[in-house]
C-alpha cells in the first residue's frame, strides 16, 4: 500500500514542512542529543519500493538532513519531519527488516518488522511461440522445445556479459541470445543432427538436452543421443570432452575449481568427471535431472521421480533431502518437508545460494507449472512465478503462465531465465 504524504494530517511544523520548506530548523523541533529516540509504531508494515512509510516516535528531529532512516540496512529517503513524526520512501529491493532512525550519534529501532514485497515481472526474451527455426529479434525467432520427442530438455544458462543460452534438441544446436533478445546460433548445424566437432554450424549435436556454463563463459552440453558431453567455446568451437558417457541429461560446472558434474538416467547417477575424461559416481539419486552448484560447494539435484530436491554436502557428498516429500507429488509451498514438488525438473542458484526450480519435468500437464524458489538455508519454498495452470501470459508472479516450464538459469544481476517448452519461448523474470 503506497500512501502520499498528503494523506496524513500531521501536527506542529510537520504539516507546514509538507506545504513550505521554511520551518524546518525551527526551535522546538530539534532532537535532544544523548537521550533516547523511540519508534511506537510505523504505517503500512507492507510495501514494496517507493512505499511512504510514516514512522510514529518520540525525539525526531524537523531537520530532516539531520535523520537517517534505514531498513534491513537500506537507506530511505526522509521527505518529512517533526520531533514525533518521520514520512520516508521505501527504496526498490530494500527487503524486509527493522526500521532503524538515526540522529547524530543516537538511533531507534522499531520492534516491528517491514515486511517488503517483491514484485517478480514476467515477460517473453525471445519466440514468437511457433515450433520452427528461425534467428533474429524477439518475435521473429523460433525454437522447437515442444516436438514430444524432448521429453527431458532442460538446457539454459547465462554467462556475465547478459548473453543466455538455449539447447534446442528439436533443431539440433545449441542457440544464444543477447540482452535485445536478438537470437543466433552458437554451434550446430540445424536440421542435420549427428555428432561431429566442428565451428559453428560445423559441429553437430544429436539431443542436446542439458546445458552448463564454466567461469570463462564456456558452454557445456549433454547429448544423450550420443552419449557424450560437449564443449563449446564462446566462438563455438565443439569439442568432445571424456569418454562414452551413459545417457546423460544435463551437466553443470563448479565454476570455483572448473570441475565437470553430470546425471545419468541410467541408473540414476551423478558423475564427477576427471581431468583425463574418466568419470566417478558420487551419487545415485532416482531420475536426477537438474544440477547446481551453491557458493559453498554443495551440489544440489532434483529427483524428478521422488519429487524432492536434493543437497550433496561439499567434499563429502552426503545427501540430504531439503525440499519435497519423497514419494509424494503435489504442488504445495511449505518449508523444507512440508513443501511438495511434482516432478522438478531444471535447477539454477543465485549468488546467495537461493534455488529457483522448473517445476515441470514431466511428460504433459502438471499440477505444477511454475517456477518455484528456496531460500537459502531456511529450506522455505515459495511461488516465485506461475502457478499450477498452464498457458501463456506475460504478467507478474503468480498471474504469469508457462506451459511446461523444464529449465531455468540466473545471471549474476539475479534475472531468471526459464525455457518454456510447450510455449516455444524463453522468458525471462526481473525482480523488483
Amino acid at each position: 500500500m503506497i500512501r502520499s504524504l498528503h494523506t496524513y494530517i500531521l501536527s506542529g511544523c510537520f504539516l507546514m514542512s509538507a506545504i513550505l520548506t521554511g520551518c524546518q530548523k525551527d526551535e522546538g523541533l530539534q532532537h535532544v542529543a544523548g537521550a533516547p529516540i523511540t519508534i511506537a509504531d510505523f504505517t503500512p508494515a507492507t510495501g514494496g519500493g517507493t512505499t511512504e512509510i510514516l514512522i510514529t516516535g518520540d525525539n525526531f528531529s524537523g531537520d530532516t538532513s539531520q535523520i537517517t532512516v534505514t531498513i534491513n540496512g537500506n537507506r530511505c529517503a526522509v521527505v518529512g519531519a517533526n520531533t514525533k513524526q518521520i514520512m520516508a520512501v521505501v527504496p526498490k529491493r530494500c527487503g524486509s527488516g527493522n526500521v532503524v532512525v538515526t540522529i547524530g550519534k543516537d538511533s531507534g529501532k522499531s520492534t516491528g518488522t517491514f515486511n517488503y514485497v517483491f514484485t517478480h515481472t514476467v515477460t517473453t526474451l525471445a519466440g514468437n511461440g511457433k515450433a520452427g527455426y528461425a534467428d533474429g529479434g524477439p518475435a521473429d525467432a523460433m525454437f522447437t522445445f515442444s516436438n514430444p520427442g524432448w521429453l527431458r530438455m532442460m538446457g539454459i544458462v547465462a554467462d556475465d556479459n547478459g548473453n543466455v543460452y538455449v539447447a534446442d534438441p528439436g533443431n539440433a544446436c545449441i542457440r544464444k541470445i543477447d540482452k535485445t533478445g536478438q537470437v543466433s546460433i552458437l554451434a550446430g548445424h540445424p536440421g542435420n543432427a549427428g555428432g561431429s566437432d566442428g565451428v559453428g554450424t560445423g559441429a553437430t549435436f544429436n539431443i542436446p538436452y542439458g546445458l552448463g556454463i564454466d567461469a570463462a563463459g564456456n558452454v557445456y552440453t549433454a547429448d544423450p543421443g550420443t552419449w557424450s558431453i560437449r564443449k563449446i567455446t564462446p566462438d563455438g568451437t565443439t569439442s568432445r570432452i571424456g569418454g562414452t558417457v551413459q545417457e546423460p541429461w544435463n551437466v553443470t560446472v563448479n565454476r570455483a575449481n572448473g570441475k565437470i558434474y553430470y546425471s545419468s538416467t541410467g541408473g540414476g547417477g551423478v558423475f564427477e568427471m576427471k581431468p583425463d575424461g574418466s568419470s566417478v559416481n558420487i551419487a545415485t539419486i532416482a531420475a536426477p535431472g537438474g544440477l547446481a552448484f551453491d557458493p559453498a560447494g554443495n551440489l544440489f539435484v532434483s529427483s524428478n521421480s521422488e519429487h524432492t530436491i536434493i543437497k550433496l554436502k561439499a567434499d563429502t557428498w552426503e545427501p540430504t533431502v531439503i525440499a519435497g516429500a519423497t514419494g509424494t507429488p503435489a504442488y504445495a509451498d511449505g518449508v523444507g518437508t512440508a513443501a511438495r514438488f511434482a516432478n522438478p525438473w531444471g535447477l539454477a542458484i543465485d549468488a546467495g545460494g537461493n534455488i529457483f526450480v522448473a517445476g515441470n519435468g514431466s511428460y504433459g500437464p502438471n499440477v505444477d507449472e511454475s517456477v518455484r524458489y528456496i531460500k537459502a538455508g531456511t529450506w522455505d519454498v515459495s511461488t516465485f512465478a506461475g502457478s499450477g495452470t498452464g498457458g501463456f501470459a506475460d504478467a507478474i508472479g503468480t498471474a504469469a503462465a508457462f506451459n511446461m516450464p523444464m529449465g531455468v538459469a540466473v545471471d549474476k544481476n539475479g534475472i531468471v531465465y526459464v525455457l518454456d517448452k510447450n510455449n516455444n519461448r524463453v522468458r525471462k523474470i526481473v525482480t523488483e
